[in-house]
């Protein structure tokens, strides 16, 4: 689909598809999401393809003409696509190249040999905060996994108080922080500037991963006190490798994007005129397209190059990195398309005139919706892209600020009591040998802490912003 037809259909859409009253519509919404939630839940149907029929039925239930549902549909997974699908693939090679070159290994290395034991769970949540900034939540897993188990077998700790500030912190990066596709979604959809959602997401990030990760690991270490198994000890990516690139450098590379997206955002603040030369090229250098291919060109030297990396190894690397990501993809164009139908039906609003009524902030409510898709359906990502359509058109009356602390809200509602739906609280059950009670008593706590603490620091900030 090019460029021009995605606009063309955006604006074909741009009309309401339907006049169904409040309670039609609202009939409507709940028949769409039950039926999602149905088909991952129940028939374990593929997220994208039960978005794309939840979207169908919405429009059916709604009143709207099968075509104009289509259409919607379509221009939303094309927008969604063409704002975050690039962004999304950027990152993952990132990933990648910091993963194979052996640089994710170099940072954890390099900080696990500085650290006491006192301070080794804070050395865990800080790496996996760094690793886990570029990374999908499940790459960061398994890249951390090897290190979690020797580190707790070495220094014989619980495994849960080094293996809880890891998941910790990659969590609070893959809810809350952008590249990671849900956070990127909602900015998109809610219209937040995406420096200041990623300065703020910084602020919310760092008391939440500590107090989830650190502090609650105390607890989980004796409510769960278990010794790492010995059969799950994976190899290491740089384990093959003669040589691999620098702590610094790694660090620099990971964080370049950050830096040039968070330059950007004072820049807007700093000279605050889009008719400035200054801040027409920090536009460009902080846009997350630029950032993030610059940070990929940068990565091929400073992490492939230096890693002994041919050019063909680095171009079978960023290959393989691209592989895996497609049904992420998918399922957040089929989440936009499900979006714009919402929008397009008229929902958003619905829920502008009811929630009118309410004494109920605008950012409880997001956070309250993306629980409740969240518990329902097990996807943090699936739950952000609803809860980002459904209230993106109260966003248009806040601020900069709120409008990012929207985001935030959104990001830690849809990471709330991680359970049996959720294929990460399956994944960390068999990585870390526990039954399915100890993963609810410490994994499935954890998430929910990051959640409740997620929202109050967002809920804080909006006091004072």
């Amino acid at each position: 689909m090019t460029h021009l037809s995605v606009e063309m259909l955006a604006a074909d859409a741009a009309e309401p598809i339907t006049t169904a009253g409040h309670a039609q519509l609202g009939i409507a919404v709940l028949a769409g999401i039950a039926v999602i939630v149905l088909l991952i839940t129940k028939f374990k149907l593929h997220a994208f393809l039960s978005l794309i029929i939840g979207s169908l039925v919405l429009g059916a239930m709604a009143g709207a003409p099968l075509d104009k549902t289509v259409t919607s549909f379509s221009a939303g997974l094309g927008t969604t696509v063409a704002g975050t699908g690039v962004l999304i693939a950027l990152g993952a090679v990132l990933g990648r190249l910091l993963a194979d070159s052996g640089g994710a290994d170099q940072i954890v290395d390099t900080i696990l040999a500085r650290a006491g034991r006192k301070a080794m769970p804070w050395a865990m949540v800080l790496i996996a905060g760094i690793v886990g900034l570029p990374l999908f939540f499940e790459v960061g897993i398994v890249l951390l996994i090897p290190v979690v188990l020797l580190v707790a077998k070495r220094g014989n700790f619980s495994l849960m108080r080094i293996g809880i500030p890891a998941l910790a912190g990659l969590s609070v990066m893959h809810g809350l922080i952008p590249p990671h596709p849900g956070p990127l979604v909602a900015i998109d959809a809610v219209g937040a500037n995406l420096g200041v959602t990623l300065a703020l997401g910084v602020v919310v990030a760092i008391p939440t991963a500590i107090i989830a990760g650190p502090v609650f690991s105390r607890y989980a270490a004796r409510w769960v006190d278990i010794q790492p198994p010995e059969n799950l000890v994976p190899e290491r990516a740089s384990d093959d490798l003669e040589k691999r690139p620098g702590f610094g450098i790694t660090v620099a590379t990971v964080l370049l994007p950050v830096v040039m997206m968070l330059a950007k955002a004072l820049v807007d603040i700093v000279v605050d005129n889009p008719e400035h030369h200054v801040q027409k090229v920090f536009d460009v250098i902080g846009s997350p397209l630029i950032a993030l291919l610059t940070a990929v060109i940068v990565a091929m030297f400073t992490l492939g190059r230096a890693a002994g990396f041919t050019r063909g190894r680095i171009a079978a690397t960023v290959e393989k990195s691209l592989g895996p990501i497609a049904g992420v993809l998918l399922i957040v164009g089929a989440g936009g398309g499900f979006k714009q139908t919402l929008v397009d039906a008229g929902v958003g609003q619905v829920i502008m005139d009811i929630s009118q009524g309410w004494n109920l902030s605008t950012l409880l409510l997001a956070w309250l919706i993306a629980v409740t898709i969240r518990l329902a359906t097990g996807s943090a990502t699936v739950a952000t892209i609803s809860a980002a359509g459904l209230v993106a058109p109260l966003a248009a009356e806040l601020s900069t600020p709120h409008a990012a602390l929207l985001v935030l809200a959104i990001g830690s509602g849809s990471l709330f009591f991680s359970h049996v739906n959720d294929a990460g609280f399956w994944l960390v059950k068999e990585y870390f040998g526990m039954n399915v009670g100890q993963t609810l008593k410490t994994w499935s706590v954890m998430e929910t802490l990051i959640s409740v603490v997620g929202i109050i620091c967002v809920l804080l900030l909006s006091l004072v912003l």
